[in-house]
């Protein structure tokens, strides 16, 4: 079997991810046809066509999409071999984590409370939504990602859930709003309701909960961000409908109060890794003992 060149295998995986032949060699510095050459001796040594022309444009073949798939592969762990051997000896080890935006902070700093205050750890935070944050992870550019919906898991990207906590989830609100009323009934039934978004779990569960008890809530907000969720609370909008850790301040201080838990209702929080040959070490220091 002839070995693979990997210089061949680099200017396809740079056109393949271009689309563009002309563009690739201009940013490359290196003529169209000496890119094209390249390529050809690739599909030669594979024994398959990579690319089929669409107009001006090049479209993957289905090898050509199979060969893309194990170049990335390869790529990336070049990247991180350079990137883990290059940090050997510095004073402090970064850690890349990625927050969904809409989670709680206080749950963020649960969960970085094993690490925070240590001379040897750099904490690099960033937040977005799921898609970007495991497409983040998989491109090595995130150590670890923290959401409330595991990811689907195939053979092609393996990521590893963590179970990590499960929060009940109650009924909140300021002392004025939940002066006169009592019971959960009578909360749903009067009382206007702050809730998440339709696509979430919580809601789901509080929908479902509702059409058990026969009730149709007031709605005064529905809300993607447990933090606009907290100040509309603080604010006297409405009763929230979240985990008590999120407003776990406002609680100790007695302005929120927690009302109700809502029975059936959680909140679950999950830790995605990916497998790797080389996982940066502080991840089992987040991770140990943590997972539910």
């Amino acid at each position: 079997m002839a070995e693979l060149n990997y210089h061949h295998l680099r200017y396809f995986w740079a056109v393949a991810h271009d689309g563009n032949l002309t563009r690739t060699a201009q940013r490359l510095n290196l003529s169209q046809s000496a890119v094209s050459v390249q390529i050809k001796q690739l599909e030669a040594s594979l024994g398959h066509p990579l690319f089929a022309r669409q107009g001006r444009q090049l479209r993957l073949t289905e090898a050509g999409r199979i060969a893309l798939d194990h170049a990335d592969a390869i790529f990336s762990a070049g990247r991180e071999l350079v990137g883990t051997l290059q940090e050997k000896g510095r004073p402090r080890q970064a850690i890349r984590i990625g927050a969904l935006a809409t989670l709680s902070r206080n749950f963020h700093m649960a969960f970085l409370r094993p690490i925070l205050g240590r001379s040897d750890v750099e904490i690099i935070l960033r937040s977005g939504t799921s898609a970007d944050l495991l497409r983040a992870l998989e491109a090595l550019k995130l150590d670890i990602v923290l959401i409330n919906r595991p990811p689907a898991r195939d053979a092609v990207t393996p990521f590893i859930s963590h179970r990590l906590s499960e929060q009940p989830v109650s009924l909140v609100g300021t002392p004025d709003l939940l002066r006169d009323t009592s019971g959960l009934h009578a909360l749903l039934a009067t009382q206007p309701i702050i809730l998440p978004t339709a696509d979430t779990g919580v809601r789901v569960g509080f929908d479902a909960l509702t059409e058990r008890l026969g009730i149709r809530p007031q709605i005064a907000a529905e809300v993607e961000d447990m933090a606009m969720m907290r100040l509309l609370a603080r604010e006297g909008v409405g009763l929230a409908v979240l985990p008590p850790i999120v407003v776990q301040d406002e609680l100790s201080t007695g302005r929120l109060i927690e009302a109700d838990r809502l029975p059936g209702i959680g909140e679950t929080f999950f830790a995605v890794t990916l497998t790797r040959r080389f996982p940066n070490p502080i991840l089992a220091d987040l991770l140990e003992d943590r997972a539910l």
